[in-house]
């Protein structure tokens, strides 16, 4: 498990605290926590209860939150506020402390208790012995799980020119072509299906033989939607907090596969079963913020985006929204079974979700109301016009983009309503065997380059697969690749 909280222990002179400051690398958010009035667990503990989602924390030396010699050593309700603080910490915490001796600011024995305190409640303990780490608790994790930023709800006024959707790029099919005689010419060496994801990445980078992906963001969308969309739904806020803590699937992948993360906090949608889902001025305003996500990560280096969502009620408008577009589609027959936390059917929530969808589309339908704007409008609420957007402003900027779930699915056969070449620089890891997504794949012909069925939730499926298909690109490349093929890699067309 990539660890969230973690004590580094080590001896005078053993390099403890520097190898410390080398797993953090100078993370966006970090501040080191020392002490500013009395000492003592308590006191630790409310520090580490008021910090913020996005923080990294250092509590550069724990000693120095001993009480001074002479005072009160610390008992065990504050010892065991100070664990339950560890656990709960909103904020990736490094804790460094000596490992035997006694300390300037109390006893051998406090500290030894202080230390078995915190070691039982992070996620991980590391002993640094003349500058060697050995792991005694958790994962050998060569840095933090990555802090989740969040993008407020604050769409533009103004739409960025969507003029620019008539003339959308396309990829490169001479790149394609390219890559194609490429991996005929590596010999023994066979992609097999994942030959498709090589020549995917060949015509979105134009150069035949592309290049691993350097910087990975996963926007992550939370809307809620009101009404009977969200029967038996699980509840965003604990989903979303999950997400700050570092323990759902997709935190949890996303250190491993050297991807950000960003929560897009979108406004919520009206029950689509009483009427429009947003208002139709709300539309516009939030394509343009996708958009603008969208070039904002590219602007900061990102060249792969990873879409999901975790909304209550989300999937069940993406399936209305693809009942709405999509030729032949049975309302009912999008909506995957619901769950409860402990596994079982929930099917009259199933049952709601499925009327609401059917009364509306049909609303839809019957007021001929099945342009890309208006099934927005009507079915498909703000997080669905953000996704959209997103979508729209990645291939503006000829940035490739992997669909994981229902609502990335939907966003996708809407943005191919309103620029037909924005599928182009979609890719499909796996459907996961979610009605909505496979129907939006026949339709907009994305065949997943993998079969697993993996069922991880919104963006986390994308992100389990991404080594493999980092791994892919790496091996297309070549055996001269490290050696320095950087002529191999030169964009088609390019100049010598």
């Amino acid at each position: 498990m990539l660890w969230h909280t973690l004590l580094v222990l080590g001896g005078a002179g053993s390099g403890h605290r520097a190898y410390a400051d080398s797993l953090l690398g100078g993370p966006e958010g970090l501040r080191r926590l020392a002490p500013t009035g009395p000492a003592g667990p308590a006191a630790l503990a409310r520090a580490l209860g008021e910090a913020k989602p996005d923080e990294t924390l250092l509590v550069g030396d724990l000693p120095e939150w001993l009480p001074r010699p002479g005072g009160p050593e610390p008992g065990e309700e504050e010892l065991a506020g100070l664990a339950a603080a560890v656990r709960q910490s909103p904020a990736r915490v490094v804790l460094v402390s000596t490992e035997a001796g006694a300390p300037a600011g109390g006893s051998a024995e406090a500290l030894g208790g202080l230390n078995r305190t915190v070691a039982g409640a992070a996620d991980a303990v590391v002993l640094v012995v003349a500058g060697q780490p050995v792991w005694l608790k958790g994962h050998a994790a060569t840095r933090p799980a990555p802090p989740v930023t969040t993008a407020p709800a604050d769409p533009p006024t103004t739409a960025p020119d969507l003029s620019q959707l008539k003339t959308l790029p396309v990829p490169d099919d001479e790149a394609k072509l390219g890559a194609t005689e490429h991996l005929a010419g590596l010999g023994t060496v066979s992609l097999g299906g994942l030959a498709a994801v090589v020549r995917f990445a060949a015509g979105t980078q134009r150069r035949a033989v592309p290049a691993p992906w350097r910087q990975v963001r996963a926007l992550v969308l939370l809307g809620d939607h009101a009404g009977a969309a969200a029967a038996g739904a699980a509840g965003s806020a604990r989903q979303a907090k999950q997400l700050h803590a570092g323990t759902c699937p997709l935190a949890r992948l996303a250190g491993p596969a050297g991807a950000r993360v960003q929560l897009v906090e979108t406004a919520g949608a009206a029950p689509m079963e009483e009427g429009p889902a947003m208002a139709e001025e709300q539309v516009e305003p939030a394509l343009a913020y996708g958009w603008r996500l969208a070039q904002q990560a590219v602007d900061e280096g990102d060249d792969l985006l990873v879409l999901g969502a975790i909304g209550d009620g989300a999937e069940t408008a993406a399936a209305a929204v693809t009942a709405a577009l999509a030729p032949n589609a049975e309302p009912a027959g999008l909506l995957a079974r619901i769950r409860t936390d402990q596994g079982l059917i929930d099917d009259a929530a199933w049952m709601r979700r499925c009327a609401a969808v059917r009364d509306a589309v049909h609303r839809v339908k019957s007021r001929s109301r099945t342009g890309g704007r208006a099934v927005l409008a009507e079915l498909g609420g703000p997080d669905l016009a953000t996704a959209t957007g997103i979508l729209l402003g990645a291939a503006a900027r000829r940035t490739p983009v992997l669909l994981d779930g229902p609502v990335g699915a939907a966003a996708a056969l809407v943005a191919r309503n309103l620029a037909g070449q924005s599928r182009h620089w979609c890719l499909l890891p796996d459907h996961g065997r979610h009605p909505t997504v496979v129907r939006v794949a026949e339709v907009l012909g994305l065949t997943p380059w993998l079969d697993l069925r993996l069922e991880l939730g919104e963006g986390a499926t994308a992100l389990a697969a991404l080594p493999l298909l980092q791994a892919a690109l790496a091996l297309a490349a070549g055996p001269g690749a490290a050696a320095g093929g950087a002529q191999a890699g030169a964009p088609v067309g390019a100049d010598a």
